[in-house]
């Protein structure tokens, strides 16, 4: 039986299960089920892990605005949420025209599928191939649905919310295809002492260090953290013992003494290019996980993603911020120019002869560590603070430790995301709880966006 046959057959067992009709605006929608947000959320890390300059803030942007499409695509047809669009400044949506009947899973796919072809322009012919392929399925499913014209009015009202939103989106000259762009060949590093500068073995520009005059959904201008520890060089100094716990359990680590450890540094890295997805997009995983196993309906999805979005973009623009504010060097600087250990390195992205990798960006905050905790935040508004998880985004991955591992909260999952970095060499453990601190007041900020 082909792929079709089996959709038009499932569409069929769908529609005589429901018994949905098209709805007007303010009707009940009790029989939406969050099929197409995970669906398109589930393609985003497909697409975003081989799409070329989708670092993890840029990243953390576009899903926040593809999200923040589907959410105002159906949020004035479905249940009690209401639009955000006058919240924010120089952005004007039309509210669906009540006097006629539109089918909201068309508005919502359409949305979606106009929201990855504005933003994956530049995506590999593959990955244009699954856009593609998604939409096809999808919409036949909902044709055999639907009646014309309703269709036609659904689909068009999708594709104007993504092109209202995407030319409102474009405004943000920092962030708006910044893909392209995510070195500055005129920007320098500071070069004095104890300051971030390209780093061993590739010695890379620094990956926008303009990132911090990023659009915001919700951080605001005193979202800061405060100044890393200070400077020295002497062995009973803050930052001599910080560099000294990296460089022990790095050192642990390689000898094989610490391996829980060093699953938990793989299990949360996320850092190779293609390997993985983006870490930003480690938590969509996450809540693509969390929705499948709690089968919310529609809008809840939808605002879900949206939150957890909006807190994973403005993570990103308010701790490279504060990166670049700071611009402080990184444990492998540090360890080999003043702790007498001239070849330490670090067991990041290991290339399988022997050579490792850092992060061409400073140091403090933690970029991880802000972003699962501003996450975390959202998550736990919307699912309880002692929510048990078990992540399995990389179950079954043999190039490094995908192990599942079991959590009692999305608290604790962003704690230990935010140590992860430590046994991996290649931040302090100040980074980790300035990024988590961070994170927590970003995460609060999302939600308390006037969503209802």
């Amino acid at each position: 039986m082909n792929r079709l046959l089996i959709l038009l057959l499932f569409s069929i067992f769908f529609l005589n299960a429901c018994q949905k009709d098209d709805l007007k605006i303010g009707e009940s929608p009790e029989v939406f089920s969050h099929r197409i947000p995970l669906t398109w959320n589930q393609l985003y890390l497909e697409v975003e892990r081989y799409c070329p300059g989708y670092k993890p803030p840029v990243s953390a942007r576009n899903n926040a605005y593809i999200n923040f499409i589907a959410y105002e695509s159906i949020v004035h047809g479905v249940g009690n949420f209401r639009s955000l669009a006058n919240h924010f400044a120089g952005l004007e949506i039309d509210k669906p025209d009540s006097r006629y009947e539109y089918n909201w899973e068309v508005c919502l796919n359409a949305a979606y599928e106009f929201a990855f072809e504005f933003y994956f322009p530049t995506a590999p012919s593959q990955q244009q191939f699954r856009m593609l392929e998604v939409s096809s399925d999808m919409r036949t499913l909902l044709q055999s649905q639907t009646s014309i014209d309703v269709f036609q009015r659904s689909a068009a009202y999708g594709q104007y919310v993504a092109q209202t939103i995407y030319d409102w989106s474009t405004e943000d000259e920092w962030g708006h295809e910044a893909y392209l762009k995510n070195t500055d060949p005129t920007y320098v590093a500071p070069s004095d002492h104890g300051l971030w500068k390209p780093t061993y073995p590739d010695f890379q520009p620094a990956l926008l260090p303009h990132w911090g005059k990023v659009r915001t959904f919700a951080a605001m201008g005193t979202d800061v953290v405060p100044p890393p520890p200070a400077f020295s060089t002497d062995p009973s100094s803050q930052l001599y013992l910080e560099a000294l716990e990296t460089r022990n359990l790095v050192n642990r680590v390689k000898a094989g003494e610490k391996e829980e450890d060093y699953w938990i540094a793989e299990f949360w890295s996320d850092d190779c290019p293609i390997l993985t997805f983006s870490p930003a997009g480690r938590w969509i995983s996450i809540t693509n996980q969390v929705i499948a196993a709690e089968r919310i309906d529609m809008m809840e999805s939808v605002a879900t993603y949206a939150k957890v979005a909006m807190a994973l973009a403005d993570a990103g623009t308010k701790c490279w911020q504060e990166k670049y504010r700071y611009n402080f060097l990184r444990p492998i600087d540090y360890i080999r120019q003043n702790m007498n250990d001239p070849h330490w390195n670090t067991v990041m992205c290991p290339d399988g002869s022997g050579g490792f990798y850092t992060p061409n960006f400073p140091t403090y905050p933690s970029g991880h560590a802000t972003f699962s905790a501003a996450a975390a935040v959202v998550l736990a508004d919307l699912f309880g603070a002692s929510y048990r998880f078990t992540d399995r985004s990389h179950e079954g991955r043999t190039e490094f430790r995908g192990t599942p591992r079991t959590f009692n909260s999305f608290h604790e999952m962003a704690l230990e995301n935010a140590y992860s970095r430590v046994p991996l060499g290649v931040h302090f453990i100040s980074d980790s709880q300035a990024g988590t601190n961070l994170g927590f007041i970003i995460g609060n900020r999302v939600n308390a966006l006037p969503w209802k």
